[in-house]
C-alpha cells in the first residue's frame, strides 16, 4: 500500500512546536518513540511533530453534527492547517447537537462559524472556511491536501467526493500511482445509532462507488397511493415533489434543488395544503425538509464515536505510528451500532473491476434498439452500477467538438434544444451495437462512459 512520509512534503515554512506545548503531552508520548505496532516509514521525533502540526493539510468535507465532532478531534489530536467546507446555514434545530455554534449564530455560515470558533479555542489553529458547494470546487483545490474526511448526511455528496478524489491518481509509465497523487479519504456517515467509518486509498482500496451496493435504494412510495389515496403526512410531500413538481413548474424549468430555500417553501405550502384538503396533519417545514432529503434524526453521541474513530485513522495515516484500517490489519471498513448495546465489526470488500469511477470501465447497459432516448434515461437512473439523478448524454460525432449533445437537462438553453430528443428512440442515436455514451450527472464529478449493447426488444421487460 501507498504510504505516508515526511519526506514526500516540502519543508514546514513556519514552527507550531512552541505553541502550548503542554497542550500535545500525551499525543507527544505516542510520537517520541516506537511500538511494536509502528509502520516501517514511522520516524519518532521533532521532525514527525513539526509535520503533523504544520505541513499536513487536511480537509473537512462538512460542518454539521459530524463535521463539528471532527473539526474538535482533528485540531486536538494536533492537526493545525485544516480546510471545512460546507454550503448549509446555522438553524435552531442544529444547536443540540453542532456544539461549536451558538443561538446567535443562526442564519451565519456554518463552515466559518465552526473555523472562527475552533482558531479561537485551539491556540495556533488554522481552519479555513469555505462556505460553498463542493461542486464549486476544482481538482486544483481538492489536489491540495494530503489527507480528505467526509463529514457527510448525503449519498450523492460521498459519490461525488469519491469520483472527484479518484479522478486526481495519475500514473507514471509502466502504469504505477505516482506518490502522493492518490489522496487517502476517511468517510464516516451516521444514521440514528448506527454508523460506519471507511478508509478509502484510491487505486488501491475499494472506492465508495465499488461498496455503493451496501447502500440500498432510497425508498419509494407508490405512485397511486400518492395521487389518489395519502394517507400520511411523508405521502403529502411526495406527491408534492414527485407529481406536482413537475406539473405545476413553479420555477420554470429549474429542477428541483432540496438545498434552495425557496424551493422547500414552496415544497411545504403544496405539501401543507394537501394534507389540509385530507385531513392529515404533521406537516411542517421541518419535516418537509426531511422527507425530500431523506434526512434520519442524528444523534450526538453516534456523531460523537464515528468521529473519534475516523480522527484516529486521520491520525494513523498521517504518522504512520501504526496501521490504519486495511485489509492487512482485519479490514477497511468499520460499522458501528449503538441501538441495542455496542457492537462493532470491521471488514474489507474487494475491488469491483468494472467500476466506472477507480476502474474507469465503460458500464454496458443491454437494451432494445427502439425504446426512446427517455425510457433509457430510467434504466441508468434505476442501474444498481449507475443510480444516476439527472444525466445529460452526448455521442461521438463528426463536429468541431467531437462529441454531439443528445440531451442535456442542466443548462436551461441547450435542453429548450434538445427535449425534443427524449422521444426520440435510441437507435437514432447509436447506429450500432458497442458504441459508447458520454453522460454527465449531478452524483459525478467527472463524465463516465456508458456503452450501448442492443438485444431484442422481447427479452427485456420496460415495464
Amino acid at each position: 500500500l501507498p504510504s505516508f512520509h515526511h519526506s514526500q512534503f516540502p519543508p514546514a515554512s513556519s514552527s507550531s512546536m512552541s505553541i502550548e506545548p503542554e497542550r500535545w503531552v500525551d499525543l507527544y508520548r505516542l510520537l517520541e518513540r516506537a511500538g511494536p505496532l509502528a509502520g516501517k516509514n514511522f520516524i519518532p521525533g521533532d521532525e514527525i511533530k513539526e509535520m503533523l502540526h504544520s505541513v499536513i493539510r487536511v480537509l473537512v468535507v462538512g460542518a454539521g453534527g459530524l463535521g463539528c465532532e471532527l473539526l474538535k478531534d482533528l485540531t486536538l489530536l494536533g492537526f493545525l492547517n485544516i480546510d471545512v467546507i460546507d454550503m448549509d446555514t446555522i438553524e435552531v434545530t442544529n444547536l443540540n447537537r453542532q456544539f461549536l455554534f451558538r443561538a446567535g449564530d443562526v442564519g451565519s455560515s456554518k463552515a466559518e462559524t465552526a473555523a472562527k470558533f475552533v482558531n479561537q479555542r485551539v491556540n495556533g489553529a488554522c481552519v479555513t472556511p469555505h462556505f460553498c458547494k463542493i461542486q464549486e470546487k476544482d481538482a486544483d483545490f481538492f489536489s491540495q491536501f494530503q489527507i480528505i474526511v467526509l463529514g457527510l448526511d448525503s449519498l450523492e455528496a460521498r459519490r461525488w467526493m469519491n469520483d472527484m478524489v479518484c479522478s486526481l491518481i495519475q500514473y507514471d509509465e509502466e502504469g504505477n500511482i505516482e506518490p502522493g497523487s492518490n489522496i487517502p479519504m476517511v468517510d464516516g456517515g451516521t444514521e440514528g445509532m448506527a454508523g460506519h467509518i471507511n478508509v478509502i486509498y484510491p487505486g488501491v482500496t475499494p472506492c465508495f462507488e465499488c461498496i455503493l451496493p451496501l447502500f440500498p435504494p432510497q425508498i419509494n412510495f407508490p405512485m397511486c397511493t400518492l395521487a389518489d389515496i395519502p394517507r400520511t403526512p411523508a405521502h403529502c410531500v411526495e406527491w408534492a415533489k414527485q407529481l406536482e413538481w413537475d406539473r405545476a413548474k413553479p420555477f420554470g424549468e429549474d429542477f428541483l434543488e432540496c438545498d434552495n430555500p425557496k424551493h422547500m417553501q414552496w415544497l411545504y405550502e403544496t405539501a401543507l395544503k394537501r394534507a389540509e384538503e385530507h385531513g392529515i396533519e404533521g406537516v411542517t417545514l421541518k419535516f418537509t425538509q426531511g422527507v425530500a432529503k431523506r434526512i434520519i434524526p442524528a444523534i450526538a453521541a453516534t456523531n460523537a464515536v464515528v468521529a473519534a474513530a475516523c480522527a484516529n485513522e486521520v491520525l494513523k495515516l498521517a504518522t504512520e505510528m501504526c496501521p490504519y484500517m486495511q485489509s492487512d490489519t482485519g479490514g477497511h471498513y468499520m460499522m458501528y451500532q449503538g441501538g441495542d448495546g455496542v457492537f462493532t465489526n470491521t471488514m474489507s470488500h474487494e475491488r469491483e473491476k468494472d467500476c466506472p469511477v477507480c476502474a474507469k470501465t465503460a458500464i454496458a447497459l443491454h437494451v432494445p434498439k427502439d425504446i426512446t432516448i427517455a425510457q433509457l434515461i430510467e434504466i441508468m437512473k434505476n442501474d444498481e452500477r449507475l443510480r444516476l439523478k439527472n444525466p445529460a448524454i452526448s455521442v461521438a460525432a463528426n463536429t468541431a467538438s467531437g462529441m454531439k449533445t443528445i440531451v442535456n437537462p442542466h443548462v436551461a438553453s441547450i435542453f429548450a434544444q434538445t427535449k425534443a430528443n427524449l422521444d426520440a428512440t435510441v437507435g437514432t442515436w447509436v447506429t450500432e451495437s458497442g458504441v459508447e455514451l458520454t453522460v454527465d450527472d449531478p452524483v459525478m464529478a467527472t463524465q463516465k462512459q456508458v456503452a450501448i449493447h442492443f438485444q431484442q426488444p422481447s427479452s427485456m421487460d420496460l415495464s
